[in-house]
């Protein structure tokens, strides 16, 4: 069964939707309210309960007091996209990427960052899959589901540069 909560954030609200078998919960989202994916589709049942842990870490994260989630983590998306996934969970808390170290990292051809860009682009968990963590070649702020201004202020809560 399809679940959701939101919570409030230094962000703004936050959208978390997963499945939720009973026992445990498998996050296969996670949102920005007024960015990219941000909306409850029919059918979710509104079940705060069943993220408790994760909002817990979440909140954990936003206090300075976590650098990383333990999360058991879903969502669908191609061969391509998962490998980049991969890539964007091993940033370290406090650093950052370009899209072309991202591509190889996956082994993929320098031609290939603008799909990487995409691919990033589609990931359906922020904050957790850390996107924000991934600029441009020159340094600059690019690309961001929730907004530039945001991913500036999770890249000052984690003193990345």
């Amino acid at each position: 069964m399809t679940v959701y909560t939101t919570i409030d954030s230094p962000l703004g609200e936050l959208l978390l939707a997963g499945e939720w078998t009973g026992d445990s919960m498998v996050l296969t989202a996670l949102s920005i309210a007024g960015g990219k994916r941000a909306e409850v589709r029919d059918g979710w049942v509104r079940r705060p309960e069943a993220f408790a842990a994760i909002i817990d870490q979440l909140r954990a994260y936003f206090a300075g007091d976590r650098t990383g989630f333990d999360i058991e983590c879903g969502g669908v998306g191609s061969d391509f996209q998962r490998r980049v996934w991969q890539a964007l969970e091993e940033i370290p808390y406090g650093s950052t990427v370009t899209y072309g170290r991202i591509a190889a990292r996956i082994g993929a051809p320098r031609a290939a960052v603008r799909a990487v860009g995409a691919a990033i682009g589609a990931n359906p968990l922020m904050i957790v899959r850390p996107c924000h963590r991934v600029i441009g070649a020159n340094g600059a702020l690019t690309g961001y589901a929730g907004g530039i201004e945001r991913k500036r202020q999770l890249l000052e809560l984690e003193h990345a540069g």
